[in-house]
């Protein structure tokens, strides 16, 4: 099994190539605050019913060093988390957050520089009343999201690569970066531009 840290040098450009749409979560995902570094790791998966927080923050004592806790919450009027909570889940070693939801605390979260990678901000907080689920499946900006899943994010955007598929994907992502670093622009561009005007032949455009 490849370790996770190998992916960070892995543009999710690339890896959205190899996998496809499937694994890549919506533009509603985005980084809150830039120029954001790119985080890789295993997903460490968070449920939490829309208006309550209770799962996330149970999971920031739970989730390993180097994993990227991903929340399915499906909620918009009420803040997932706010700064101290970024900020332990930073000092216990998560690499990012990356929610379907929003937080609060944006300007201590920034100057923390701990990547959150969500929907947006809202200054009011949810509750802490209800039971979600830790390290289930998850549904996180339209994406299927697996417990150990290797997540890479940056503001490309995130893609989701699904832990069984590690070694074929880093891989063929491997090599997909080395044939494109050996190609320069000229002859990059030869190539395009036979490529397109086939297609265009093939599309019976005549212009």
């Amino acid at each position: 099994m490849r370790h996770p840290h190998e992916f960070q040098d892995v543009p999710p450009t690339t890896l959205a190539d190899i996998l496809g749409r499937d694994q890549v979560m919506d533009i509603g995902i985005r980084p809150l605050w830039t120029p954001v570094p790119r985080v890789a790791g295993p997903a460490y998966t968070v449920r939490c019913p829309p208006g309550d927080n209770l799962m996330l923050h149970a999971a920031i004592h739970r989730a390993e060093p180097g994993s990227v806790v991903v929340v399915e919450s499906g909620d918009l009027d009420h803040a997932l988390a706010g700064g101290n909570v970024c900020a332990v889940a930073q000092r216990r070693g998560i690499v990012a957050f990356v929610l379907d939801g929003l937080i609060r605390d944006l300007a201590e979260v920034r100057e923390a520089g701990f990547p959150v990678f969500a929907r947006g901000v809202v200054p009011i907080p949810g509750t802490k009343k209800a039971l979600g689920e830790l390290n289930g499946q998850v549904r996180c900006g339209g994406a299927l999201v697996n417990p150990g899943d290797i997540v890479v994010a940056d503001e490309e955007g995130i893609v989701v690569t699904p832990a069984a598929r590690q070694e074929e994907t880093l891989g063929a992502a491997r090599a997909k970066l080395a044939k494109e670093a050996a190609e320069s622009l000229d002859e990059w561009e030869a190539q395009h531009r036979a490529r397109i005007e086939k297609a265009l032949e093939e599309v019976g455009f005549t212009g």
